[in-house]
């Protein structure tokens, strides 16, 4: 099953490898998971999960292939005993509802409940269909599914019928980690890693390892230490931030963003626009009649800058396309030609966008944004801001 299981991750295009997999085989033999599928879990994820984004791949899988796990009926009756009990009471206390605890004290109570369930599982040794008592499936027993009961433990079933269990064996209680979720600073930094080019600048202040292992080789053993410079990520980004209007549905994203954005990279310098950029940018927002002239901005940061607009693109299309249709300040040009001579002073670009992509068809001047910048708009999430990191490294 084991193998299945590992198999299994590789279809589902989680990078796993031989050597994680031998390193969960080692740990299972020393015991680490305990006879416990919750341990097992952790420590499978643990072993075989590198990278946050597979994490929700990794929880399908894993139920789809330990669905239906028979309990072991012939093993030690204090194992079989222990697992469901402190497996199902802990969920219980976590996921019941006041009315729901109500009807079971009705009914017998919760702790008659996984008594009874103790005593089926050690009175049970084969399987058993269409009946009151046992662990099965299409009867009217508290235990199975696939039947009736109005007071019950589900085990193994795909999905609810009455939706009268009170407790489901196999109920996922996994963190959501998928490429379309909103994003966490956390998250960010993952995927603003893409944007990377290492080099070495400044004072030579760490110790160069090989370099030194080397150079006392060649002294006869004689210690020669070798210092270099601390490795940085060379890469400079030019961030634009539109403030303002409808992007304070926004704010909480475009913070962890800029946060993330910060930890890392060494050369980033921010400004801020509204709906659109003009003639004049601000770096405070909170002293905005400090304005920075665009002009400067351009003849400031060399063609070796990546450019990110931030912003929802959400405005009135005279505001892109003409003379005077800026709506706080009359601007002698119109928006769409600062945007293409940001383009051309930095090739390499994207806008980032945090509105929901379902809704950039209803709103004009996403459309006109988007081809002015060669389709190279994308969303605020995950997925979309991997992409866009894809796209600046081009």
């Amino acid at each position: 099953m084991l193998s299945r299981f590992f198999y299994s991750l590789r279809e589902a295009n989680i990078p796993v490898s031989l050597k994680e997999y031998l390193t969960l085989l080692e740990a299972l033999k020393a015991g680490l998971a305990d006879y416990s599928v919750e341990s097992f879990y952790y420590l499978s994820r643990s072993t075989l999960v590198k990278d946050e984004r597979n994490l929700d791949k990794f929880d399908r899988v894993f139920g789809a292939t330990f669905e239906g796990l028979e309990t072991p009926f012939d093993t030690d009756d204090s194992l079989v005993a222990e697992i469901p009990e402190e497996w199902l009471r802990a969920l219980g206390e976590k996921f019941l509802t006041e009315e729901e605890k109500s009807a079971i004290e009705a009914l017998g109570g919760f702790e008659k409940l996984m008594e009874t369930l103790k005593q089926r599982l050690a009175e049970q040794k084969e399987e058993h269909h269409g009946g009151s008592k046992l662990i099965g499936t299409g009867g009217t027993s508290p235990f199975g599914a696939y039947g009736y009961n109005p007071e019950g433990i589900r085990i193994g079933q795909d999905k609810s019928r009455h939706r009268r269990a009170v407790k489901v064996w196999d109920k996922r209680e996994f963190r959501n980690f998928d490429d379309s979720v909103s994003l966490g600073t956390r998250n960010i930094q993952v995927a603003l890693r893409r944007l990377r080019r290492w080099a070495r600048q400044g004072a030579a202040n760490q110790l160069d390892l090989p370099g030194t292992i080397a150079a006392t080789a060649r002294n006869g053993g004689s210690l020669d230490l070798h210092m270099v410079a601390e490795r940085h990520n060379a890469i400079k980004v030019l961030l634009l931030l539109d403030v303002g209007g409808s992007m304070d549905d926004h704010i909480l994203a475009c913070e962890q963003l800029f946060s993330a954005a910060r930890s890392e990279f060494k050369y980033l310098e921010q400004y801020y626009f509204h709906n659109c950029p003009y003639e004049g940018l601000w770096k405070d927002n909170r002293r905005r009649d400090s304005r920075v002239d665009t002009w400067h901005v351009l003849h400031t940061y060399g063609a070796d800058y990546k450019l990110v607009f931030v912003g929802d693109a959400s405005m009135s299309p005279y505001e892109i396309a003409e003379v005077g249709g800026g709506v706080e300040m009359y601007n002698p040009e119109a928006g769409q030609v600062w945007i293409k001579r940001f383009l051309a002073a930095y090739p390499h670009a994207v806008w980032l966008n945090p509105l929901d992509e379902r809704y950039w068809p209803h709103t004009h001047s996403i459309g006109m944004i988007d081809r002015l910048m060669d389709k190279r708009m994308f969303p605020l999430t995950l997925s979309g801001l991997d992409s866009a990191m894809r796209e600046l490294m081009r």
